[in-house]
């Protein structure tokens, strides 16, 4: 076969004339009635030249040897045969050919030679090649449908074992012509080959890739495919490896246009299917997106896939910055793929707007679907595409609106987590500040939700909702004044962070008011948060310190405290000295205050975190140092000495030392106060007490002594 293929004997060109005689002559060895054949356009004349007989006889007589034909070629002498004699030299040879030879390896090798014909008849041989094919197996009485996997596994078979070049080429290019007529066959045949990982398979799927006018049928079929496993199914793994090797081929997400958003959301689907599984103990270890090497899970070919498409349609960017925030890690986990989904849309606002009406288009019949990863991940893209101004006016306002807030009523807290986004992103919109009556009520009833998802979203609704324009500052104070506080000590890193944030937006925002005391609630509000940020400054949670610094320099710079250095070096350094003077200057400006801070600052020494005990310990010390005699009842100085004390045989030595210096603090306080009124003339002619000594702390082992960590600076020694 090999020898009289791909042999020396070819010395002309053969075109689909060749091939048309070939199916001609099958039909008629089995008395069928010819019916006309498609025109197949030629670049030549169809008369075949006296150059190309001796290349036509030489390919049928291999042709019938292979088969085991008896016929005999025709004689020498007739060298200039027209073309009709062409048309009928091969089908005389294989009129004789016995009805069992067309098997498996018979339609493999007739594949091969009709390859051999593609690689001189170009494409317009390509629809004869399909016709030869169809009429070898309507010779048997079967339809091609039928026996399209035969063909498949004869090319899987035949394949790796060509040269490189053109007659490896040449025999893809069947491949192709089966599937210009037949692709779902052929898509269903090559798919139990790619599991597990088939070279040849993979070479067959990147040529279907490269034929511009198959990929496009061979993609949706493959869509499909995927569609229609039930999970994380070998078909679905399998056509999810098809798509990432067809994908990545340059040029072939062009032939996506049309279905490019279904296809990307069936591939983040199928990661959603695959997140699911891997909670089972049984379930294989998930890939993680970062490892070298070829991808082998599910998920792997998954992620992979869906960067061929984002990558090949220009949306590089897009990719990038799912690496950096982490994005691919959290599709395939099982318990942050639906945060990936959020962050892989809102990339694709940033960077991807042109396919943004598609996708939302797409993901709103899924919305009420009945498979739970199918529904959950088009709403985590429907809350996610809300962030973008244009895309949402796809549907009315009250439209929006309404859906969000039935996601409010749901059960499941995974849905109300995203209403609760989604209300965040509308907030963004323009105009929508004047749907803040209906938003506010969902908002603030999520605030005491038990699920700190539930609460940092409704948190980061509440902040969006105060960077609007016309954001309803006074209103929003009203309403979080009795709210806000408890979060702030709140048992979850999250929220703490997220709601002393809120705090430092919503100052931002009434800064005006508070400068000139118009916003008695606001200023009301910071003073009794004062005592909890400057505690949170030493916070083991790294985005709650920097959150309480960055909500005291917005209070500093409302309020006009003049403190901006010494809060920054409070937070970034163990310095005592730069403490006292933020003590000193607020027992100056809020004299009535100071038992209510001494107060706040008490509740802490019962913290079960050490750096949070010894910071209230310290700041104790400062504010006793600083206060006036008369501002402290002598009931509040005996329970800070009695708290104080017991806490000088903490476990912690550093909490022990500095409560030590506290309590001494403590104790010249109250010897300090002022005696009973008959004894002041008394007291006058006494001598007055010596200037209390500054408290001395030691230097804290809690608290980073420098930017590292926080602001990615190299660390030095």
């Amino acid at each position: 076969m090999a020898g009289g293929v791909w042999g020396h004997g070819r010395s002309g060109p053969v075109g689909a004339l060749t091939l048309t005689a070939v199916a001609e002559g099958i039909r008629s060895s089995q008395e069928q009635p010819m019916g006309p054949f498609p025109t197949v356009p030629q670049a030549e004349p169809l008369e075949l030249g006296p150059e190309a007989e001796p290349h036509t006889q030489t390919s049928t007589t291999a042709f019938e040897a292979q088969h085991g034909s008896g016929a005999t070629a025709p004689p020498d002498g007739n060298e200039h045969c027209s073309q009709h004699s062409a048309q009928e030299a091969a089908p005389e040879g294989l009129h004789q050919a016995p009805q069992g030879s067309w098997e498996e390896g018979a339609l493999a090798d007739l594949a091969l030679y009709t390859a051999a014909c593609l690689e001189e008849a170009g494409f317009a041989g390509t629809q004869a090649t399909a016709l030869t094919l169809s009429s070898a197996l309507e010779a048997r009485g079967e339809r091609l449908e039928d026996q399209v996997h035969g063909l498949v596994r004869g090319l899987l078979t035949q394949v790796p074992s060509l040269a490189e070049g053109r007659p490896r080429r040449a025999a893809l290019r069947v491949l192709s012509a089966l599937a210009l007529e037949h692709a779902q066959d052929v898509v269903c045949a090559l798919l139990p080959r790619s599991l597990p990982p088939d070279r040849a398979a993979m070479e067959l799927w990147r040529s279907l890739s490269r034929n511009q006018h198959v990929n496009g049928q061979v993609l949706v079929q493959l869509l499909w495919a995927l569609k229609g496993a039930a999970g994380p199914e070998p078909e679905a793994l399998a056509a999810t490896r098809a798509l990432g090797e067809m994908l990545s081929v340059s040029g072939c997400v062009g032939a996506t246009r049309g279905f490019y958003p279904h296809l990307l959301l069936a591939l983040v689907t199928q990661l959603h299917e695959v997140a699911r599984s891997a909670c089972t103990p049984d379930s294989p270890k998930v890939w993680a997106p970062c490892q070298r090497g070829p991808p082998h899970s599910h998920a792997s070919c998954a992620v992979e896939a869906l960067k061929a498409l984002l990558t090949g349609d220009g949306g590089r960017m897009v990719v990038t910055c799912m690496e950096q925030a982490g994005g691919w890690r959290r599709l395939v986990g099982a318990h942050t793929h639906l945060e990936g989904v959020l962050l892989l849309a809102s990339a694709m606002v940033a960077h991807a707007d042109h396919h943004l009406r598609g996708l939302f288009a797409d993901s709103l019949p899924q919305l009420r679907s009945a498979d739970p990863p199918q529904r959950l991940t088009a709403m985590a893209f429907f809350t996610g595409l809300l962030q973008s101004w244009s895309t949402a006016r796809l549907l009315r306002e009250e439209v929006i609106l309404e859906r969000l807030r039935a996601w409010q009523r749901d059960p499941e807290p995974t849905v109300r987590w995203l209403g609760l986004l989604g209300l965040g992103h509308f907030a963004l919109n323009r105009g929508k500040v004047r749907h803040v009556s209906t938003l506010l009520p969902a908002v603030l009833g999520a605030l005491g939700e038990g699920d700190a998802r539930l609460v940092s979203a409704a948190l980061g609704a509440l902040r969006r909702l105060l960077g609007q324009p016309r954001a309803p500052v006074r209103l929003l104070t009203s309403e979080l004044g009795p709210r806000l506080p408890p979060l702030l000590d709140d048992a979850r890193d999250s929220v703490r962070a997220s709601a002393i944030g809120l705090l430092g937006t919503l100052v931002r925002r009434g800064r005006g008011g508070l400068r000139v005391g118009l916003r008695g609630p606001l200023r009301k509000l910071v003073l009794q948060s004062l005592v909890p940020l400057l505690l949170r400054l030493h916070d083991p949670s790294p985005d709650t310190a920097e959150s309480s610094e960055w909500t005291l320099v917005r209070c500093d710079q409302a309020l006009r405290w003049g403190l901006l250095e010494e809060v920054v070096t409070v937070a970034h350094y163990d310095s005592p000295e730069a403490l006292s003077r933020v003590c000193h200057r607020l027992v100056q400006r809020y004299p009535s205050h100071v038992p209510r801070f001494l107060s706040q600052t008490q509740g802490y020494l019962r913290s079960p975190q050490d750096p949070l005990r010894r910071a209230a310990t310290v700041l104790i010390g400062f504010l006793v140092y600083h206060a006036s005699p008369r501002e402290v009842s002598q009931d509040l100085l005996d329970s800070l000495f009695l708290d104080l004390g017991l806490l000088q045989n903490d476990p912690e030595s550093a909490v022990s030392a500095a409560a030590h210096v506290s309590c001494q603090q403590v104790a010249l306080l109250a010897r300090s106060r002022v005696r009973p009124r008959c004894h002041r003339f008394f007291s006058l002619l006494r001598r007055p007490h010596p200037p209390r000594s500054a408290p001395q702390y030691a230097d804290s082992p809690f608290q980073r002594r420098s930017l590292t960590g926080r602001w990615s600076c190299p660390r030095t020694r």
